[in-house]
């Protein structure tokens, strides 16, 4: 029988809510709000919490807790609770948050994860003074920084002369916790190019994907897994993100994404979206994230709409378990109101989601994690 699925969430650690649009959203961006939302999370069902990064306002998202920080704090606020903090190579050095994540893990007893994010933003790199790399070398430096960072947590003394960093007999005392669980923090990566899924294949624990259907889900999985055959690895586990509309009725359902979509604010998604059209089309194939999102889709700025979880939670239940049946071991679910429909799902949704898994027996998909 395959793995049941793991949820995670979107940590509203940023104003705005995970939408942009003015219709209300019942969230809040400050720590109060979100240690009680992380508690509630972990008693229905999340296993992991993800906190965004922004160094700066921008588009709908006036004011941001930085993501470290904000994850260890909801850390020691919870009792199971994994916590993903999202981190930039280039503003980031490897060896400096290898030891704020080796504390951080043993401070919240092996629960500490990252998620390396190699940049869209180009207004954040140049307005603290950074270098803004082309997207294929971001994504170059992205993999060495996992290189740096892995060793760095797992052997005693590091050696590394790279092209974006340099390591002399490094020695990080204490290292994280090896648990059976994992040998050291999970590290998880984002994108839908064609560096980002080699990337993946060849360091990558776990792989995020912006929203998709089904036949995108299907090639991004596909090549996941020939990058990491070719690179003697066992695959990632894949991760997919999507906003999640659960209501008692479909019509309900369908009513709440066309008024958001409704009130969005237009001039805040134009402004995202031609911020980020720019990483697709400076690939060197011209595929990537955003690359043919449409307006609609960039209301929910990580194309959270076209994963397709609206509708009833026997109608978001089957779609959840098709995403698991085709190997998708984790979603990353984001709200329009987080407590109540986070609650709403723990009630609704998850108990239909278990029992449909619960009947698939032992037609096993091609499990992400399986020998390549």
């Amino acid at each position: 029988m395959p793995a049941p699925v793991k949820f995670a969430y979107w940590v509203p650690n940023v104003s705005g809510g995970l939408v942009t649009s003015t219709i209300e959203q019942r969230t809040d961006w400050g720590y109060a709000y979100n240690r009680e939302l992380a508690v509630l999370a972990e008693n229905n069902g999340f296993e992991y919490a993800l906190s965004q990064v922004r160094y700066m306002a921008s588009y709908g998202a006036e004011y941001q807790h930085e993501s470290t920080s904000f994850s260890l704090a909801l850390l020691l606020a919870t009792e199971r609770l994994k916590v993903i903090a999202a981190v930039h190579p280039g503003l980031w050095h490897p060896g400096v948050l290898a030891k704020l994540g080796a504390t951080a893990d043993h401070l919240s007893q092996g629960r500490f994860a990252v998620n390396v994010v190699s940049g869209w933003f180009k207004g954040e790199f140049t307005a603290l003074g950074e270098p803004w790399l082309e997207h294929d070398e971001r994504y170059r430096r992205a993999e060495e920084f996992i290189r740096a960072l892995r060793q760095i947590w797992t052997e005693d003394h590091t050696e590394l002369a790279g092209d974006f960093y340099r390591l002399r007999d490094f020695s990080l005392k204490p290292k994280p916790l090896n648990t059976p669980e994992r040998p050291h923090p999970e590290i998880f990566q984002g994108g839908n190019s064609t560096a980002a899924r080699e990337m993946a294949g060849r360091v990558s624990d776990w792989y995020f994907s912006n929203g998709r259907d089904f036949d995108g889900v299907a090639e991004q999985l596909a090549d996941v897994r020939a990058a990491a055959r070719q690179a003697g690895r066992i695959a990632p586990k894949f991760g997919l993100n999507g906003f999640l509309i659960a209501r008692d009725t479909e019509a309900e359902a369908r009513d709440t994404l066309r008024e958001i979509i409704a009130k969005a604010d237009r001039e805040a998604v134009d402004g995202f979206g031609a911020a980020v059209k720019q990483a697709g089309r400076s690939t060197a194939d011209g595929k990537g994230m955003w690359e043919n999102s449409t307006f609609e889709d960039l209301v929910q700025y990580n194309d959270g709409f076209r994963t397709g979880l609206i509708g009833t939670p026997e109608q978001v239940a089957e779609r959840i378990v098709a995403y698991r049946k085709l190997g998708v071991d984790l979603l990353l679910l984001g709200f329009l109101h987080y407590h109540e429909e986070v609650a709403y799902f723990g009630k609704r949704v998850l108990p239909l989601v278990r029992e449909l898994e619960a009947r698939l027996g032992d037609d096993e998909p091609e499990a992400a994690t399986a020998p390549v």
